[in-house]
């Protein structure tokens, strides 16, 4: 019991920071970068205790990528909205999917990850999308959609039922990041 409710307790303050992290990024604001950071910290120990192998190991992408992150936001010829060519998001998915089958096999040959393919697909396309939102591409918001939506199966599937639900909202959050940013992007032009 004691350790259920450790894991709950964090996955709370994971969730808190969480959407603070998407709230904030989603108004184009810095700060985001560092409640994105605590929650990362957090989300360590949820998805190794939950032997999601993948999604452990991309904390460690964004730790790096919420420091990275505040300062390309800091440039002031960084901060502008960008759109990317339809050409590059077809090499993305192409790319991505390739690294998912590798990664897939790998999580199913030697791991125990409770979700071997889906793991390895979000975990790659989430390294995609992060590199994304540090650059302000604006179609970040739509992969970001897809994972969440995917996150939350993956959460709700071991238990994690308050993370699950960070990801409903997050897919939320995501739509209006999207037209938030676009309409931005559109004012700036």
């Amino acid at each position: 019991m004691h350790i259920f409710l450790t894991i709950l307790i964090i996955e709370i303050l994971a969730v808190v920071f969480g959407l603070l992290y998407i709230i904030l990024a989603s108004l184009e604001k810095i700060w985001c970068w560092l409640f994105g950071l605590i929650s990362v910290i957090l989300y360590m120990f949820i998805f190794l205790h939950g032997d999601l192998y993948g999604q452990f190991a991309l904390q460690f992408f964004y730790l790096i990528m919420s420091v990275y992150g505040f300062f390309m936001w800091k440039k002031p010829d960084k901060t502008k909205i960008k759109e990317w060519p339809i050409w590059v998001h077809l090499l993305i998915i192409f790319l991505g999917s390739i690294l998912s089958l590798i990664l897939g096999f790998i999580f199913s040959e030697y791991t125990n990850s409770a979700h071997p393919s889906l793991d390895a697909l979000i975990t790659i396309f989430s390294l995609f999308a992060t590199i994304m939102v540090t650059k302000k591409i604006l179609e970040n918001w739509l992969y970001w959609i897809l994972l969440d939506i995917l996150l939350c199966y993956l959460c709700f599937s071991i238990s994690s039922y308050v993370a699950a639900s960070q990801f409903i909202i997050f897919t939320i959050i995501a739509i209006f990041g999207y037209f938030s940013w676009n309409k931005k992007m559109r004012q700036n032009v």
